[in-house]
């Protein structure tokens, strides 16, 4: 187990639709922070896309990781087959032995036979490329996953698992981890809380550094132990938005370095 970011620690960093800094974070800029947080591990998902960069800018990228003793892991979405290939083949290009995806066909949520249907038809790729693939919780619920799994039945196929996803279905967290502990591959540790609005007619939801919200850090570390990867643990922020974009961003960064210095009283690599 080792501790790392990826690039949804820095989404407004990164920039979005309707965020957009004026100097947005590059593929070597993620790296660049890993290493002042004196993290070993990167992800880089689809709002970074690697394969969106030049030949060079892709060299420069791997070759900085070599030299920083950075490991890399993939993020993209999809289980379409063509686009699961290619991105298994640029897993390989980099170094890559995780490539993580959020399990949706056609930009909808697939039956549990297509999930399944998907993960069959992907394993020789998987295989050749000597990449595991890990589907990250989400809008499908937790059981739903687990039995494609089971169906599945290859040690190349498991979970991402991330602690705050699931609301949206809505599955409690703590049921989440224990139904997907044992396929976990990847932990993305997302600190939250939920308040009620002033009115007491409803509540929100939103990010908090780790150790400062109500995300129960032993306890899950402790139900992971049922997993049968030597899985990394990922730390992602909901930064609540500021006044401005660059506060926002300050806010973000601060948040990452109070995130590690906490998880490395459970997570010292």
């Amino acid at each position: 187990m080792r501790l790392g970011i990826n690039t949804y620690t820095y989404m407004w960093s990164i920039g979005f639709e309707g965020a957009r800094p004026e100097n947005p974070m590059t593929a070597v800029g993620l790296l660049e922070q890993a290493r002042r947080l004196g993290v070993k591990v990167v992800q880089v998902g689809p709002n970074l896309p690697l394969d969106k960069l030049t030949g060079p800018e892709l060299d420069t990228f791997c070759d900085r990781a070599r030299e920083w003793e950075i490991e890399l892991e993939l993020g993209t979405r999809g289980l379409e087959f063509d686009h699961l290939a290619a991105q298994g083949a640029l897993c390989k290009r980099i170094g890559a032995t995780l490539l993580r995806t959020i399990p949706e066909i056609g930009g909808r949520m697939p039956s549990t036979p297509e999930i399944t249907a998907s993960l069959r038809a992907i394993l020789p790729v998987l295989e050749r490329e000597g990449v595991r693939l890990g589907m990250e919780n989400g809008k499908i619920p937790a059981a739903d996953l687990a039995q494609a799994l089971e169906e599945t039945a290859s040690p190349l196929c498991g979970i991402v698992l991330d602690t705050v996803n699931s609301l949206a279905v809505p599955e409690g967290w703590k049921q989440v981890a224990e139904t997907l502990a044992p396929y976990t591959m990847c932990l993305h540790l997302k600190e939250f809380i939920v308040k009620r609005v002033w009115h007491m007619m409803g509540f929100i939801c939103e990010g908090r550094a780790a150790g400062q919200g109500q995300l129960d850090i032993p306890w899950l570390l402790e139900a992971c132990r049922k997993s049968r990867y030597d899985y990394n643990v990922i730390i992602e922020l909901w930064p609540p938005e500021q006044k401005t974009l660059a506060e926002t961003i300050a806010l973000e960064e601060a948040w990452a370095v109070e995130s590690v210095k906490f998880l490395r009283r459970h997570i010292p690599d």
